[in-house]
């Protein structure tokens, strides 16, 4: 599963274009930066785009489990103010749902 790491990559260097072409045009993305849920790549986008004018995140995938249209990702993920100073520091579990070979639906599941 490239695209993993490649949604990753991308995140993390926050190419957005690179990103969001592993979405499905309606994908239902959680907030977990604020809370609730967005829907469709545009909304994902601006959503993106107002999280890195106010945190630096950095997330890296660390294994992976696939059960049919599911993809469970464990990371390591850190949270920085835009100063630096860290805010979060963890290991958490993104699960993927898959349609037409893209994402359709994307939890974050707590790991703690």
């Amino acid at each position: 599963m490239d695209w993993i790491q490649g949604v990753y990559e991308a995140f993390n260097a926050r190419d957005l274009e690179a990103a969001l072409s592993h979405m499905h045009p309606d994908v239902d993305w959680p907030n977990g930066w604020q809370g609730g849920r967005i829907h469709g790549r545009e909304a994902v986008r601006d959503y993106w785009t107002r999280q890195f004018g106010s945190i630096d995140s950095h997330v890296e995938p660390l294994e992976h489990t696939v059960s049919g249209d599911r993809v469970a990702v464990t990371v390591h993920q850190v949270v920085r103010d835009l100063e630096g100073n860290v805010m979060s520091d963890g290991r958490t579990r993104h699960v993927y749902t898959l349609r037409d070979g893209l994402v359709a639906r994307m939890d974050i599941v707590s790991l703690s």
